[in-house]
């Protein structure tokens, strides 16, 4: 009698664990190499990091979205210039952070106009209670830092950096990260 193995139960090995994603820099030469599902990967890997990183510098989250879909699609034209010197996620965080700048300095070219209809219209999120309140009032305060003194307090204490991480973002000195944020705290007491 003949057996037919196609008519065999099969077994899974279910200690087989799954190929590891693959890293950063390849796909990065993958998508530099024209690899369009490559570039897709890559985006899908650092789309929630881009979101996040812009939703804690503008303050609002539609205009996180705003500039983490201007950053994806930006993304294909400057991925050439990730010189691969420091980590991918911080040549990222750097091109997220111009990109919220970019949209700051032209909403403020505009006019005033955006931000006037924005104090009248409704909040996104109403703070669920007075500590929501005054943590929203600083904030509000650190974006109204000069831009040195905000980007180091959003990355010490909004990201949880440490003043040398922060020195590699702002491309300064450690040192420096230091003083921009004892200035900072010094400028927050007049304004709060």
């Amino acid at each position: 009698m003949q057996r037919s193995f196609a008519l065999m139960p099969q077994f899974v090995d279910d200690t087989v664990a799954p190929p590891p994603p693959i890293a950063d820099e390849a796909l990065i030469a993958k998508a530099l190499g024209g690899d369009r599902r490559a570039f897709g990967q890559l985006v899908e890997r650092h789309y929630d990091f881009i979101f996040r990183t812009a939703c804690k510098w503008c303050g609002k989250v539609s205009d996180a979205e705003d500039v983490a879909q201007d950053v994806c699609v930006k993304l294909a034209g400057i991925l050439r210039s990730f010189d691969g010197r420091s980590a991918f996620t911080s040549w990222l965080y750097r091109v997220t952070l111009n990109a919220v700048r970019d949209m700051q300095r032209a909403r403020s070219r505009r006019g005033r106009n955006v931000d006037r209809y924005a104090e009248v219209a409704p909040d996104e999120y109403l703070p669920d209670q007075e500590d929501s309140a005054a943590a929203k009032e600083l904030w509000n305060a650190v974006r109204r830092l000069p831009d040195q003194q905000r980007d180091a307090v959003l990355l010490i204490y909004a990201e949880g950096m440490s003043h040398a991480e922060a020195g590699v973002i702002m491309g300064c000195k450690e040192a420096t990260v230091s003083w921009h944020v004892h200035e900072a705290k010094k400028t927050l007491r007049g304004l709060l």
